[in-house]
């Protein structure tokens, strides 16, 4: 069985790599790394088909090293060891470059288990992830490796690979393919920044292809439209992804641009994430909007019910209403900033006795000199409103809600104002 054409066609050089242009372009820091010929141990973070593995293949070259590849979802600490076993042989004169992929799956002992051997520099590690390495590879190893964010390739990148993919397949079936600019660019589209998976459309639509009367195969379009289907879209649910999603969704609401709020809604929508497009919206419409528009809680809440009630995709239609609503309402985070500062002080320990006046209880013990609860009710005073205390005596005078300048919270100042007598 052949290899899949990715693999027939993996670039041996950087100069042959597409995309990734912040490390591997001239100057680059990782371009300078490599080509210095002395590696440190390395961690290489993003989507899959963005080159990790491909680049790690070029190093071990380049560095005339051994390359050993393991996986986290299958290699044990057995495999690092028989690893280990050909140091200062004839199997790895130079030296060993570990790649390790997927190392997320390695737990912390099989991650320790790799410490004693880098350290040493025995071994040189350049591991690959698709997830944050922060949060799922071990503080030791982490702080001994360089981390490189890899990055989803842009589709007028991934072009020339697809064309190189054209090309060698022609050679290697010794056939004439046609193939029109707009297919080329569908493909490089469709496959959302994946060159592995632009490959493997480029030959799975040349397979789907039938010769004509001269032995050409002839590809429109219309073709590989129908072969890539839907794959443009790239949201993984468990994935930094989608952290990254709902991160955007918020702050294009926050930030009252309702066009790139509704965008990421349908990216959230697309990949059948309802509850996170519902969670993040009632939190955004109590964080940011708050007290600038007080009735718009209700209304989100209701607009979540019914899409919830409804589910995919007519739940798309409340959603868009309330996120439009949200990103277009006036702005106030004093309720989030108020409660919490007051939590810091409580967190802190700053806080004290509960006045007199305002404890549940109405009796008073033998050493209460001045005996008697002495509240005072507002609704008996004018306004319904009386000054007296109500924080503890070690937080008198401290104040934790700042009026907003909207127009509601301005409102509800001038109000309080005239009653209290501010000028």
């Amino acid at each position: 069985m052949a290899s899949p054409l990715a693999d027939r066609i993996r670039p041996e050089s950087l100069c042959d790599m597409v995309g990734q242009k912040h490390l591997l372009g001239e100057n680059m820091p990782l371009r300078n790394i490599v080509e210095s010929g002395t590696l440190p141990n390395m961690i290489f973070y993003g989507p899959s088909g963005t080159g990790k593995t491909t680049l790690a293949r070029i190093i071990a070259r380049t560095t005339d090293r051994a390359l050993r590849k393991l996986n986290g979802t299958n290699a044990s600490t057995a495999d690092v060891k028989a690893i280990v076993e050909e140091l200062n042989t004839l199997a790895a004169p130079n030296g060993i470059l570990l790649y390790l992929d997927e190392i997320q799956y390695f737990n912390k002992k099989q991650q320790q288990s790799l410490l004693e051997y880098i350290e040493s520099g025995a071994i040189t590690l350049i591991a690959s992830t698709t997830e944050n390495p922060y949060f799922y590879v071990y503080g030791a190893i982490l702080s001994r490796s360089t981390v490189f964010e890899f990055k989803a390739v842009e589709a007028r990148e991934i072009e020339p690979a697809v064309r190189r993919g054209f090309a060698f397949l022609e050679e290697e079936q010794h056939i004439k393919i046609d193939v029109p600019d707009e297919a080329v660019s569908h493909i490089a589209l469709a496959s959302g920044g994946d060159v592995r998976k632009a490959l493997n459309f480029t030959e799975l639509a040349v397979l789907a292809a039938k010769p004509d009367e001269n032995g050409r195969k002839v590809l429109t379009l219309e073709q590989v439209a129908a072969l890539t289907g839907g794959n443009a879209f790239r949201y993984d649910r468990a994935g930094d992804e989608h952290y990254d999603v709902i991160s955007a969704f918020q702050k294009s609401m926050r930030g009252s641009d309702p066009d790139a709020a509704l965008h990421y809604l349908a990216r959230l929508l697309e990949g059948g994430d309802l509850p996170s497009a519902v969670r993040r919206l009632m939190v955004c419409a109590s964080e940011d909007v708050g007290l600038a528009y007080p009735m718009i809680l209700p209304i989100v809440k209701a607009a979540c019910d019914i899409a919830l009630a409804v589910g995919l995709p007519e739940a798309r239609i409340p959603l868009a209403d309330a996120v439009i609503l949200v990103a277009t309402s006036p702005k106030s985070n004093t309720g989030d900033a108020s409660i919490t500062a007051a939590m810091a002080d409580v967190e802190k320990g700053n806080f004290g006795r509960i006045p007199r006046c305002l404890q549940n209880k109405h009796y008073d013990g033998d050493d209460v000199q001045n005996k008697g609860q002495f509240y005072k009710y507002p609704h008996d005073y004018p306004h319904r409103y009386v000054e007296q205390q109500y924080l503890p005596d070690a937080l008198l005078g401290t104040q934790y809600y700042h009026y907003g300048d909207n127009r509601t919270e301005q409102a509800a100042k001038a109000y309080w104002d005239a009653i209290k007598g501010k000028k």
